[in-house]
């Protein structure tokens, strides 16, 4: 094993790592992973050996689409909470969300303010992304400079009136800007005229709800951001796919060149429309949670690399705002601390292995981050690990939540894999839902 600055060795019968799933023992140095060495390895002297026996060592996920709503809208999320959840859910790395928060982050200076408020409070490491709204281009690259790791913007309403969508033409000067310096814009794709057509019913009926954000405004939605994309090669990502006939566009996107990726969310792979009790609006999202015809489409995408990643889209409120109907109800689902277990008891079921679900949530994400030190149980890489009981199972109790509003789509429901503990830079964080103080860094862009 390496020489004397080996600090800490953590073993485990099965470590995940880029090569596939071994026995290894791990050796860290200051917070970075030195080596990935056998199994039976010596250790060194002065080094703290933790031995997890059959337990799988994971890379610390990275959750790249988070909205922790700090400052403005704090009641609805924090850092101090959003990052707890985090950090027991094996998530050791996200980035926040430009809007819902007061102010969005829409330019340096708003930025400046969120970092000021995130830097006491966060218990993982946490990074920013920038908004494109329709007045803002001016401050696009002084952002960039300033380290948020790309643009976010909404092709119809949003929901809050600080951060407007852009139409076409705004989307188009938005995404030239941004190619213009080498940076990304990731987009929520649903068309605002599809939804304008669409039948709008209030009431408790998820029937209703479904048919007011149909797959065509996602559909025509993504044909056009592709359109520009190739057109000014660009870099776009696609947020939170949840209709799976957009698949087939995406794959030929990619084939052609075309500098597109695309995520999906816990609540897709594993929640589905027909399981939605009416007045239940802890499962409205938009876009919507589908059928599970739909829902086996986009497992099939993640199988063949048409989705790239799966992050939560961890969009709270207060509890007063899920009101029983659909229509007026917050739209977001919660899913911070319960996505890795959710995920993997759906990916189990599908015969996916843990090696697949550390790619979508953990390498995936890191590398449309361009966050480098990120996502793999890899010599140079922080030492970020998540520990997970699989085998394990457990009922979902809201009441055992760290997000701030202890509603959640997931509850009652009995998951597999516990996590058992999670790992920054080497510092235990969290430990069967104990939490150390936060040690979380604030994060920018490589430059």
């Amino acid at each position: 094993m390496s020489g004397p600055d080996v600090n800490l060795v953590l073993r485990s019968t099965r470590v995940v790592t880029p090569e596939g799933t071994r026995p290894a023992t791990v050796a860290v140095v200051g917070g970075t992973i030195d080596a990935v060495l056998p199994y039976d390895a010596e250790v060194p002297a002065g080094a703290r050996l933790e031995d997890f026996g059959d337990d799988v060592l994971l890379p610390g996920l990275v959750d790249t689409h988070v909205h922790v709503n700090d400052p403005g809208r704090t009641e609805w999320e924090g850092f101090w909470t959003a990052t707890r959840a985090a950090a027991a859910g094996g998530i050791t790395t996200l980035l926040d969300m430009p809007l819902n928060s007061l102010p969005p982050t829409t330019t340096v200076e708003h930025l400046r303010i969120k970092q000021q408020v995130a830097a006491p409070k966060a218990h993982v490491d946490t990074g920013f992304w920038g908004g494109a709204i329709p007045s803002n281009v001016k401050d696009l690259r002084p952002l960039y400079e300033a380290g948020v790791f790309g643009f976010k913007c909404f092709l119809s309403p949003s929901g809050v009136e600080e951060f407007p969508e852009l139409d076409q033409e705004q989307l188009a000067r938005s995404m030239a800007e941004i190619a213009g310096f080498g940076g990304l814009l990731i987009v929520h794709a649903e068309d605002p005229h599809h939804l304008a057509e669409a039948p709008q019913r209030s009431g408790p009926a998820y029937a209703d709800f479904l048919a007011s954000r149909p797959r065509d405004a996602e559909n025509t939605a993504i044909e056009g951001l592709i359109a520009h994309a190739k057109r000014l090669n660009a870099r776009v990502h696609v947020l939170h796919l949840s209709s799976s006939d957009a698949l087939p566009l995406i794959a030929a996107a990619k084939r052609e060149g075309v500098r597109v990726t695309v995520e999906s969310c816990p609540h897709f792979l594993t929640l589905t429309a027909e399981e939605v009790p009416d007045g239940a609006t802890e499962f409205k999202c938009c876009p919507p949670i589908r059928e599970a015809a739909n829902q086996d489409a986009l497992w099939a995408g993640l199988a063949d690399g048409t989705i790239d990643c799966i992050v939560s889209d961890h969009s709270p409120c207060t509890t007063d705002l899920k009101t029983p109907d659909f229509a007026s109800a917050w739209g977001g689902i919660s899913s911070l601390q319960l996505g890795l277990p959710a995920i993997w008891t759906e990916a189990r079921r599908r015969g996916h292995s843990l090696d697949d679900v550390a790619r979508w949530m953990s390498a995936a994400p890191a590398e449309l981050a361009g966050l480098n030190r990120k996502g793999a149980i890899e010599a140079g890489r922080d030492a970020d690990f998540a520990v997970l009981a699989p085998e394990a199972t457990f009922t979902v109790d809201p009441a055992e939540l760290f997000h701030r509003n202890q509603v959640t789509a997931y509850a009652g429901k009995t998951l597999h894999g516990v996590v058992r503990s999670s790992w920054l830079r080497g510092v235990r964080i969290a430990a069967d839902g104990e939490l150390t103080e936060p040690t979380g860094r604030l994060l920018e862009r490589d430059h």
